[in-house]
């Protein structure tokens, strides 16, 4: 019938198909792991950046704040610097 060398080659030939397609199958596993991994690290990525762009927000309205207030303070020394002036310079006559 068939020779058994043929069918010994055919086995050795489908058997390094199968261990190639079982490492094929390992290395697709592993890429889809590293995906997921990727997906997870944008995620964190996107909910860093949410926080810090909140954190800036609030950041920029408290550096506002601070600057409406150094005026206000700087046009009431301005004011108290000229009372004081006008003082002295009444005293002086």
């Amino acid at each position: 019938m068939s020779d058994p060398s043929a069918i010994d080659a055919a086995t050795r030939r489908l058997a390094l198909a199968l261990d190639g397609l079982a490492a094929a199958v390992e290395r697709r596993r592993e890429a889809d792991r590293d995906g997921q991994k990727l997906v997870a690290q944008l995620h964190a990525l996107g909910a860093d950046r949410s926080r810090l762009a909140s954190d800036l927000d609030t950041a920029t309205a408290r550096s506002r704040q601070i600057e409406t207030t150094n005026r206000e303070i700087a046009r009431r020394l301005d004011v108290a610097i000229e009372s004081i002036r006008s003082v002295i310079e009444a005293h002086d006559r």
